[in-house]
Protein backbone atom coordinates (compact mmCIF):
# COMPACT_ATOMS: atom_id res chain seq x y z
CA UNK A 1 0.00 0.00 0.00
CA UNK A 2 0.90 3.74 -0.78
CA UNK A 3 2.00 5.94 2.07
CA UNK A 4 0.11 9.12 2.26
CA UNK A 5 1.66 12.27 1.56
CA UNK A 6 0.32 14.96 3.74
CA UNK A 7 1.09 18.51 1.78
CA UNK A 8 -0.51 21.69 2.84
CA UNK A 9 -1.12 24.17 0.28
CA UNK A 10 -1.89 27.79 -0.55
CA UNK A 11 -5.90 28.14 -1.28
CA UNK A 12 -6.68 27.06 -4.69
CA UNK A 13 -9.69 28.66 -6.95
CA UNK A 14 -10.57 25.44 -8.26
CA UNK A 15 -11.53 23.74 -5.03
CA UNK A 16 -14.98 25.15 -5.12
CA UNK A 17 -15.42 24.38 -8.92
CA UNK A 18 -13.97 20.85 -7.87
CA UNK A 19 -16.59 19.95 -5.22
CA UNK A 20 -19.50 21.68 -7.68
CA UNK A 21 -18.33 18.50 -10.14
CA UNK A 22 -18.25 16.15 -7.96
CA UNK A 23 -21.44 16.81 -5.48
CA UNK A 24 -22.92 17.17 -9.28
CA UNK A 25 -21.90 13.60 -9.79
CA UNK A 26 -22.76 11.86 -6.47
CA UNK A 27 -26.60 13.93 -6.49
CA UNK A 28 -26.78 12.36 -10.49
CA UNK A 29 -26.02 9.04 -9.08
CA UNK A 30 -27.85 8.41 -5.84
CA UNK A 31 -31.07 10.27 -6.79
CA UNK A 32 -31.40 10.68 -2.74
CA UNK A 33 -34.86 13.29 -2.75
CA UNK A 34 -34.00 15.73 0.16
CA UNK A 35 -30.19 15.17 0.52
CA UNK A 36 -28.13 18.16 0.31
CA UNK A 37 -24.63 18.43 -0.40
CA UNK A 38 -21.85 20.64 1.49
CA UNK A 39 -18.31 21.95 0.41
CA UNK A 40 -16.83 21.58 4.16
CA UNK A 41 -13.33 21.57 5.41
CA UNK A 42 -10.68 24.03 4.69
CA UNK A 43 -10.98 23.86 1.09
CA UNK A 44 -14.66 25.52 1.10
CA UNK A 45 -12.76 28.87 3.14
CA UNK A 46 -11.63 31.25 0.45
CA UNK A 47 -7.86 32.03 1.16
CA UNK A 48 -6.89 28.96 3.75
CA UNK A 49 -4.09 26.83 2.71
CA UNK A 50 -5.11 22.89 2.83
CA UNK A 51 -4.54 19.82 1.85
CA UNK A 52 -5.91 19.59 -1.75
CA UNK A 53 -8.84 16.95 -0.63
CA UNK A 54 -12.06 18.09 -1.44
CA UNK A 55 -14.28 17.56 2.23
CA UNK A 56 -18.20 17.50 1.26
CA UNK A 57 -21.11 16.95 3.67
CA UNK A 58 -24.06 15.05 3.22
CA UNK A 59 -27.44 15.81 4.84
CA UNK A 60 -29.54 12.76 4.13
CA UNK A 61 -33.36 12.33 5.06
CA UNK A 62 -32.50 8.82 6.16
CA UNK A 63 -28.98 6.79 6.87
CA UNK A 64 -30.86 3.17 5.77
CA UNK A 65 -31.83 4.78 2.39
CA UNK A 66 -28.23 6.50 2.11
CA UNK A 67 -27.19 2.75 3.06
CA UNK A 68 -29.17 0.89 0.14
CA UNK A 69 -27.97 3.51 -2.77
CA UNK A 70 -24.40 4.14 -1.26
CA UNK A 71 -23.20 1.21 -3.20
CA UNK A 72 -22.95 3.20 -6.17
CA UNK A 73 -20.34 5.56 -4.76
CA UNK A 74 -17.90 2.73 -5.98
CA UNK A 75 -18.81 3.61 -9.58
CA UNK A 76 -17.04 7.06 -9.11
CA UNK A 77 -14.29 5.42 -7.51
CA UNK A 78 -15.43 5.63 -3.64
CA UNK A 79 -14.30 3.20 -0.75
CA UNK A 80 -16.98 3.22 1.76
CA UNK A 81 -15.52 3.19 5.68
CA UNK A 82 -18.56 2.83 7.50
CA UNK A 83 -18.89 5.24 10.84
CA UNK A 84 -15.38 5.90 10.46
CA UNK A 85 -15.29 6.65 14.46
CA UNK A 86 -17.98 8.96 14.43
CA UNK A 87 -21.71 7.25 15.18
CA UNK A 88 -24.03 8.25 13.34
CA UNK A 89 -22.42 9.06 10.20
CA UNK A 90 -21.14 7.14 7.02
CA UNK A 91 -17.63 8.01 5.56
CA UNK A 92 -16.65 7.63 2.03
CA UNK A 93 -12.88 8.43 0.41
CA UNK A 94 -11.79 8.94 -3.11
CA UNK A 95 -8.34 8.67 -4.26
CA UNK A 96 -6.67 5.92 -2.52
CA UNK A 97 -3.54 7.10 -0.53
CA UNK A 98 -3.28 10.54 -2.60
CA UNK A 99 -6.92 11.29 -1.32
CA UNK A 100 -9.18 13.79 -3.84
CA UNK A 101 -12.30 13.53 -1.98
CA UNK A 102 -14.04 12.97 1.83
CA UNK A 103 -17.53 12.50 1.54
CA UNK A 104 -18.83 12.87 5.16
CA UNK A 105 -22.74 11.25 4.94
CA UNK A 106 -25.15 12.00 8.48
CA UNK A 107 -29.01 12.52 9.13
CA UNK A 108 -30.40 15.57 9.06
CA UNK A 109 -30.93 16.70 12.32
CA UNK A 110 -27.50 15.23 13.44
CA UNK A 111 -25.59 17.79 15.84
CA UNK A 112 -22.35 16.70 13.62
CA UNK A 113 -23.80 18.46 10.63
CA UNK A 114 -24.34 21.79 12.47
CA UNK A 115 -20.20 20.89 13.97
CA UNK A 116 -18.75 20.91 10.32
CA UNK A 117 -20.84 24.29 8.97
CA UNK A 118 -20.32 26.27 11.92
CA UNK A 119 -16.74 26.30 11.83
CA UNK A 120 -16.65 26.39 8.16
CA UNK A 121 -19.14 29.68 8.37
CA UNK A 122 -16.91 30.86 11.25
CA UNK A 123 -13.14 30.66 9.13
CA UNK A 124 -15.11 32.41 6.77
CA UNK A 125 -16.45 35.33 8.67
CA UNK A 126 -12.82 35.60 10.79
CA UNK A 127 -10.08 35.59 7.68
CA UNK A 128 -7.40 36.26 10.77
CA UNK A 129 -8.47 32.67 12.56
CA UNK A 130 -9.09 31.18 9.08
CA UNK A 131 -4.65 32.94 8.51
CA UNK A 132 -4.00 31.39 12.09
CA UNK A 133 -4.97 27.88 10.88
CA UNK A 134 -3.31 27.76 7.92
CA UNK A 135 -0.51 28.86 9.44
CA UNK A 136 -0.92 25.88 11.85
CA UNK A 137 -1.63 23.93 9.16
CA UNK A 138 1.29 24.14 7.05
CA UNK A 139 3.58 23.89 10.34
CA UNK A 140 2.24 20.54 11.00
CA UNK A 141 2.62 19.47 7.12
CA UNK A 142 6.54 20.24 7.65
CA UNK A 143 6.60 18.69 11.04
CA UNK A 144 4.54 15.22 10.73
CA UNK A 145 6.42 13.51 8.48
CA UNK A 146 3.41 12.10 7.21
CA UNK A 147 1.82 10.91 9.63
CA UNK A 148 -1.34 11.91 9.79
CA UNK A 149 -1.55 10.90 13.28
CA UNK A 150 0.84 13.53 14.19
CA UNK A 151 -0.44 15.99 11.67
CA UNK A 152 -3.97 15.61 13.33
CA UNK A 153 -2.97 16.19 16.80
CA UNK A 154 -0.58 19.05 15.88
CA UNK A 155 -3.71 20.61 14.90
CA UNK A 156 -6.06 19.52 18.02
CA UNK A 157 -6.22 22.33 20.52
CA UNK A 158 -6.93 25.10 18.07
CA UNK A 159 -9.72 22.79 16.39
CA UNK A 160 -10.93 22.54 20.02
CA UNK A 161 -10.79 25.70 20.94
CA UNK A 162 -12.30 27.53 17.81
CA UNK A 163 -14.89 25.26 17.12
CA UNK A 164 -16.85 25.56 20.80
CA UNK A 165 -16.29 29.23 19.56
CA UNK A 166 -17.60 28.71 16.32
CA UNK A 167 -20.61 26.99 17.77
CA UNK A 168 -21.25 29.60 19.83
CA UNK A 169 -20.74 32.32 16.85
CA UNK A 170 -23.13 30.60 14.61
CA UNK A 171 -26.01 30.36 16.88
CA UNK A 172 -25.88 33.84 17.79
CA UNK A 173 -25.75 34.86 13.52
CA UNK A 174 -28.07 31.55 12.29
CA UNK A 175 -27.40 29.23 9.73
CA UNK A 176 -26.24 30.55 6.01
CA UNK A 177 -26.50 27.22 4.39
Amino acid sequence: MASREITVEPYSLDWPERFQQEAGKISDLLRLEGARLHHIGSTAVPGLAAKPVIDMLMQVPSLAELDAVSPRLEALGYLAKGEFGIGGRRYFQKGGAQRTHHLHCYQAGSLEIRRHLAFRDYLRAHPDVARAYGDIKLEGAALCQHDIQRYMAHKNDFIQCHEALALTWYDSVGSRD
